[in-house]
């Protein structure tokens, strides 16, 4: 559409507002009530424009017409502003004036001053109940986009506009702000145009601010955060309204628990064991005792007898750097990192599937999508900011399926909750697959031209009907087929799993039975969305593994075994590297106490709380003749290091992450690493130099260059390109390619390039329960702290949640006569812990459900040693557990 403003003619598109129309022709009118990331409500009446043949309207409830004109500035136009802003503040305190905040801008603009203002407040009093959310009554102007961020971004239905007339005012639901069901994201102070709500103790400064563009090292959605920093403290974070994933918005753990950063636990000085104690030591002294020892090691029991695990908090370019110093300085394959105890089952099948290792669409397909399908997450808890965009979906029409034992905030909204036994995900996806099959829900032509495996699947399909899957997993045959009938026919399906498929003993066959859904249907490699994609937990798993930190694939998932790729990596780095695997995970902490692995660097993973079935790693660290542990706070880890050496948060790295869609994102500092702290990329390049090596990469934009070069997938990608065009998805093959966010539209990347259907069996899971031990025990994330727990241990976080309870149903509680709060003992046949019962119908009648962020209740104690037979990733899905009221 044409439309004129001011005598200047512009395009909009169709939907445009006038609004919209006179931002693109560079004018400005006055806004309070509107936010780019709301719809408009026009409750403020400030954006005033006349039109031609109209008259005065409010610009940005007015939609745009072709051959529109539009004047803006007339006199009397901004008279009528300046007298509904004069209407707007006149029982608004003076103090108002004090913020920096759109009100006091507007305020400026029209010439509204002081004595605009009533000299005191309302009356109506304030709510800092909440540890991050204050709310002042009296700046309230119920202009409602606060109302509008709760509802219409996060979907948390906490605010409401409560009162009457000029005294209307914001309110949570009921109660206090700290009883409602606000989730903490902060949107509403964002929003928020007149410090009627603001961040709770962010107090004015006089020093200058810096403002500094990062992304979030917490989970793995990859927002882009704005860092205020004020005197070497981050002085608050803003999400970037421009962030491509998370569009302006974000978590409670993104957006306010950056504490941590200034904690005074933070490691500041390398320690060396002196006994039974860890003592402070230089730098040069932690790194001669490093050289020193791993000399040793490897000059009395080879290479091989040394092992690394990566970090998955780390950035690209440091996971690069500890491949590359473990394969071609010390000389072994014995590296990986976390994604083996989460998604390693992820990376195997989707390769096996489709061609490569990562998700197949970008989150913005979530908009497209008119079936969800989600699997085995809880993504408002683990990854909220996904967790919301899934909602706002739903609450747009598509429909959702949920395959969950428990009954998450999301299954609250499905269409189907499919809540079946923990550990049938097969039997599930394979019945859910049968009936497509048997009912035409699917793609035939895309079948034939484009999938091999048909008449296999058929085939072991005959087992699985309907009556069948519900008697091994509970799941009513009739919710069953709804399932089905809802994803199998609709247009563009998606696909969206988590942990609760892959972290089981047959997890990689979860992944493989959950990709036939997508292939049966033709809803993968189109141009209209769909697709199959896993939330990874951490902020950097999926890059940790996209840099070969690895034990059997090099950087860009290339084969230790490629002879191609081998001669890549050894001419760029010029050293001859080891043919062997290395160990995964699970194997190294196995031949530690065996004898065959003799030192064990540990970098930014706290394995002794994190890892299943923490006896035996504690066991294979004190086995160890050396551990060395990088990392920022004394973990329970670290304590059984010999040598710990202080590493930087994400607050203080440069570098990249890759997202849970194969996003690359620059990561900035905004902090200088406190004390004598180093950046991890900066240790990494001072043990090479200490064992007499020389890495190369002097900077993190040469270490991702120089991965460019060795790893086809990621030839495209530099720093420059990230600083000039904001991200770039993977493969990204060439420096003029934008980069595939949706993938296989081309064809697949397996071997023929088609994809493979897997005719897969159900099978029961590693560990079951019994008379001895009833009850099934899940673990997963709790929203407002994550992981270990290092981080959101040591801010406000912990005001929201003090200490992990164990979730368990009225039912059980009853039968054991246990009441919401009492102590109860959960025993496994590994151990015992301790914990609160929390009464809730989450979970179902046998199962119990835990999280891992407090060492207080120390879970994995519990967890089992099963691993999926594929990959080694444990399986904490499924423990068989008693409780026992203490």
């Amino acid at each position: 559409m044409r439309v004129t403003v001011d005598d200047r003619v512009v395009e909009v598109p169709a939907g445009a507002t006038v609004l919209q129309a006179i931002r693109a022709a560079g004018a400005v009118v006055p806004t309070l009530c509107h936010d780019d990331r709301l719809s408009p409500s026009g409750s403020c009446r400030l954006c005033l424009a006349r039109l031609t043949g109209r008259g005065v309207v409010a610009a940005c409830v007015t939609p745009a017409a072709d051959g529109q004109v539009v004047s803006t500035g007339d006199p009397d136009v901004t008279a009528m502003a300046r007298q509904v802003l004069e209407l707007t503040v006149e029982r608004l305190p003076r103090r108002a004036l004090d913020l920096p905040t759109e009100l006091v801008d507007r305020c400026a603009e029209l010439g509204v001053g002081p004595d605009g203002f009533a000299e005191a407040g309302r009356g109506l009093g304030a709510d800092d109940s909440h540890p991050y959310v204050h709310l002042d009554r009296d700046l309230c102007i119920a202009c409602g986009r606060c109302v509008r961020m709760c509802d219409d971004v996060q979907g948390a239905f906490a605010l409401t506009l409560a009162g009457r007339g000029a005294d209307t005012v914001v309110a949570p639901g009921a109660g206090s702000w700290a009883q409602s069901a606000c989730v903490s994201c902060g949107g509403c102070v964002d929003t928020c145009p007149t410090g009627a709500i603001t961040q709770a103790g962010l107090a004015a400064t006089q020093a200058p601010v810096t403002a500094v563009n990062t992304t979030c090292g917490y989970c793995g959605v990859g927002c882009a955060l704005t860092v205020h920093v004020s005197d070497g403290r981050v002085a608050e974070i803003t999400p970037d309204r421009d962030g491509s994933v998370n569009r302006g918005h974000a978590c409670v753990k993104g957006r306010f628990a950056y504490g941590f950063a200034a904690s005074p636990d933070r490691l500041t000085t390398p320690l060396i064991r002196s006994g039974q104690r860890l003592e402070p030591a230089t730098w040069d002294q932690a790194l001669a005792v490093i050289a020193d020892r791993l000399h040793g090691v490897v000059e009395r029991h080879g290479p091989d007898a040394v092992a690394a695990i990566s970090s998955a908090r780390a950035t690209n370019e440091e996971n690069y750097l500890m491949q590359k110093l473990m394969r071609t300085v010390i000389g072994t394959n014995n590296v990986d990192n976390c994604s083996r105890i989460c998604h390693a089952p992820s990376a195997v099948g989707l390769t096996a599937a489709f061609g490569l290792a990562g998700g197949t669409n970008p989150a913005d397909d979530i908009e497209l999508a008119d079936c969800i399908l989600l699997a085995g997450a809880n993504p408002t808890e683990a990854h909220p900011v996904v967790g919301a965009r899934i909602l706002q979906q739903v609450l747009s029409g598509a429909r959702l399926v949920v395959v969950d034992p428990r009954r998450t905030a999301l299954a609250g909204y499905a269409d189907v909750h499919l809540s079946g036994r923990p550990g049938s995900n097969v039997a599930v996806f394979n019945g859910l697959a049968r009936i497509m099959l048997e009912e035409g829900w699917v793609d035939d032509v895309f079948l034939s031209e484009r999938a091999d495996g048909l008449e296999e699947l058929r085939e072991q399909l005959r087992w699985f009907t309907p009556e069948r899957v519900e008697q091994v997993s509970a799941v009513p045959a009739g919710a069953l087929r709804k399932a089905a009938r809802l994803y199998g026919t609709a247009s563009a399906p998606s696909i969206i799993y988590g942990l609760g498929v892959t972290e089981h003993a047959h997890g990689t066959d979860g992944v493989r039975t959950l990709a036939n859904l997508a292939i049966l249907r033709g809803a993968v490699g189109t141009a209209y969305g769909g697709g199959v994609n896993p939330l990874r937990g951490q902020n950097n798993v999926q890059g940790a593994s996209d840099m070969g930190a690895l034990p059997d694939l090099l950087p860009g998932y290339q084969r230790i075994d490629d002879p191609r790729a081998r001669q890549r990596c050894e001419q760029v780095w010029g050293h001859r590297m080891p043919l062997r695997p290395g160990l995964r995970i699970p194997q190294m902490f196995d031949a530690a106490i065996d004898g065959r692995v003799r030192a064990l660097w540990v970098f930014g993973e706290n394995i002794a709380q994190t890892d299943p079935d923490s006896g035996h790693v504690r066991a294979a660290l004190a086995a160890c003749e050396f551990v060395i542990c990088q990392e920022i706070f004394l973990t329970d880890t670290a304590r059984l290091a010999d040598v710990v050496l202080p590493g930087a948060s994400f607050l203080e790295k440069d570098g990249t992450f890759v997202n849970f869609d194969r996003r690359f994102q620059r990561v900035r500092p905004a902090l200088d690493p406190p004390g004598q702290a180093r950046t991890d990329f900066d240790i990494l390049r001072s043990v090479a130099a200490a064992l007499g090596a020389d890495l190369g990469c002097a900077t993190p934009a040469a270490t991702l260059a120089e991965c460019a070069r060795v790893a086809p997938l990621f030839a495209g990608i530099s720093h420059t390109r990230l600083e000039r065009e904001g991200h770039l998805h993977w493969p990204c093959r060439s420096t003029d390619g934008p980069g595939e966010a949706r993938l296989y539209q081309q064809g697949f990347a397996t071997p023929n390039g088609r994809a493979q259907l897997a005719a897969r069996p159900w099978l029961p899971p590693g560990e079951q329960p019994d008379a001895a031990f009833p009850y099934v025990l899940i673990t997963g994330r709790r929203l407002v702290h994550y992981n270990a727990g290092t981080m959101t241990r040591r801010t406000p976080n912990l005001a929201l949640q003090p200490r992990e309870s164990v979730d368990i149903h009225p039912d059980d509680a009853a039968a054991l006569g246990l009441r919401d709060g009492d102590d109860v003992e959960i025993s496994s046949r590994r151990g015992s812990i301790t914990a609160a019962a929390h009464l809730t119908a989450e979970v179902s009648p046998g199962q119990v459900f835990l999280a891992f962020h407090f060492p207080q209740v120390a879970v994995n104690l519990l967890t089992s040693a099963e691993v999926d037979a594929v990959t080694s990733c444990p399986e904490y899905k499924v423990t068989a557990v008693r409780l026992c009221r203490t």
